[in-house]
């Protein structure tokens, strides 16, 4: 099997330039040793106007039935001939992919330490693979490559040009021609060879999802045919496929906000001291409840009372949920989406509820939906509750049809985490595209601070917080989107409520209006109260 690079030039911008970008001398004609086999590479043409690099992969056939163990396509241990006379000395395949990786590996990287400034540079080029199988035809083929931008001419091979009544064959004789950088040239053949051939010759462990998204960086996050080619090269391994689509996922999001990936999977910190607490409490742990219900203490509302008698104080995490089940039952809500669900406390307290028939907790962070998923045991929960449950990735900033139809959403401690200048979109993606009937939205009330000693003033009480608003910006904030969206609102206190500075999370409930666009209610907290 082989497949030729070639590549035009001026006497300003040689053809030659190649020989430095492939990290091989246009002169010599040189071997490598890879696990299947001898690679050659040479170069039939090299001056500076134009010059051709040939990769030649001699297979060992009976090395390749030995390291399989007659695994993979033409090695079926039932068909023992079969195992030496196949297709694998002839037709490009993911074994052509490891010689490439071997062979070009500085190339594959965009490094040339001579010419630093070549790998950034487009080239003319042309890619020619004689024999390539495709499983899915030549349309497959055009499919995969031109969305790269490749000029893409894919010839099926007949299966004997004697009796062209027998048609094609599966193969086909393929030719790329683009300007593009040649590191990224490398990247689509190394993924998309094992893709079109749809095996590959070893086993497949996880470590091939980073060598995937390595490979695919920059382009594979947003080409039309993501899914079935993060399947095929994992070899249709379904817990290594959801790992990779996951990230890529976050990649593209990432690229979308213009920032780090590790900016936008952040929500997993350490775990929830309350969480922690309820957990140790609930298995009969009373001395690691209490160092967890010391540690959040801040979340409290308030001075610990004194006295052994004195009744423990309910945790505010605890009375926000509670204050969120309220709001939905009053609803009438049983399809309910907990949007940034973070480490799932919220999706917990929803499933003990059976009036809650579809739960779907969505969160950007990949870690945290793992975390989630983990803490709710959902592996071993059982299949009839499980299957109330889901948890999805995805961006409050982005409209998502997945969203839509559902009798209510919460928003429970997620606004403040987002930029003000993002607002718009959250708000659009929310009530103006998902249009849930009810939307419960929750946000730490800026004013009741104050009243904890260990916070500093003027101190957010989340390093993560962008914002924390008074009880008036949150009320004029919520009366807008009523407005905008056609809701009714109505605010709630959550917490103990102070005369002065009020409670220490505020609550609104969104309905969406039967008829009067915009008209928004308000409860008093002494009205909320009774």
């Amino acid at each position: 099997m082989f497949l030729t690079i070639t590549t035009t030039g001026t006497s300003e911008r040689p053809a030659t330039d190649l020989g430095f970008l492939l990290h091989k001398h246009p002169d010599k004609a040189q071997r490598f040793s890879t696990s299947h086999g001898t690679a050659h590479l040479l170069y039939p043409e090299a001056d500076a106007e134009r010059c051709t690099a040939a990769l030649l992969l001699e297979v060992d056939p009976v090395a390749l039935v030995r390291r399989g163990r007659g695994k993979g396509r033409g090695g079926a241990p039932d068909s023992a001939l079969a195992q030496y006379v196949n297709d694998r000395p002839y037709a490009a395949s993911s074994l052509l992919a490891v010689a490439l990786s071997t062979v070009f590996s500085s190339a594959l990287r965009g490094q040339c330490k001579a010419r630093p400034e070549l790998p950034e540079r487009p080239l003319p080029l042309r890619i020619e693979v004689p024999a390539l199988p495709a499983r899915g035809g030549a349309a497959l083929v055009e499919r995969l490559f031109a969305p790269l931008g490749w000029a893409v001419t894919a010839e099926p091979v007949p299966l004997d040009e004697r009796f062209p009544q027998w048609g094609d064959s599966r193969y086909v004789r393929l030719v790329l021609e683009g300007e593009l950088r040649l590191a990224d040239a490398l990247r689509h053949l190394y993924v998309l060879l094992p893709v079109l051939d749809d095996a590959k010759h070893y086993w497949v462990a996880p470590d091939e999802v980073d060598k995937l998204l390595r490979s695919g960086e920059g382009w594979l996050e947003h080409h039309p045919e993501q899914r079935l080619i993060t399947n095929r090269y994992l070899a249709r391994r379904w817990s290594l496929t959801r790992s990779a689509m996951e990230r890529l996922e976050l990649a593209r999001l990432a690229e979308t906000d213009d920032a780090e990936v590790e900016e936008i999977d952040n929500a997993v910190e350490e775990p929830a001291a309350e969480y922690e607490a309820e957990r140790a409490e609930q298995e009969g742990q009373p001395e690691q409840a209490e160092q967890a219900e010391q540690a959040e203490r801040g979340e409290r509302g308030g001075v610990e009372p004194e006295g052994e008698s004195a009744p423990r104080p309910v945790p505010l995490a605890v009375r926000r949920r509670e204050a969120i089940l309220d709001a939905l039952r009053g609803a009438g809500a049983s399809r309910v989406l907990d949007l940034g669900c973070g480490q799932g406390q919220l999706l917990g307290e929803l499933l003990k509820d059976a009036r809650f028939t579809e739960i779907v907790g969505v969160d950007v962070s990949i870690r945290a939906l793992n975390e989630a998923a983990r803490r709710l045991r959902l592996d071993r929960m059982p299949e009839r509750q499980s299957a109330r449950l889901k948890l999805t990735q995805g961006s409050l900033a982005y409209t998502d049809s997945r969203l839509t139809g559902y009798d209510a959403a919460v928003l429970s401690e997620v606004i403040e985490h987002v930029d003000p200048s993002r607002l718009p979109a959250l708000e659009y993606a929310v009530f103006g595209a998902a249009r849930p009937t009810a939307v419960v939205v929750t946000t730490p009330n800026v004013e009741y601070n104050v009243r904890w000693e260990s916070l500093p003033a003027g101190q957010v009480r989340h390093p993560d917080h962008r914002f924390e608003w008074t009880r008036e910006e949150f009320r004029d904030w919520a009366r807008g989107v009523a407005e905008r969206h056609g809701y009714a609102v109505e605010f709630r206190p959550v917490g103990p409520e102070d005369p002065e500075v009020g409670p220490p999370t505020q609550l609104a409930l969104f309905r969406q209006d039967g008829g009067e666009t915009g008209t928004t209610t308000t409860t008093t907290p002494k009205e909320a109260a009774a």
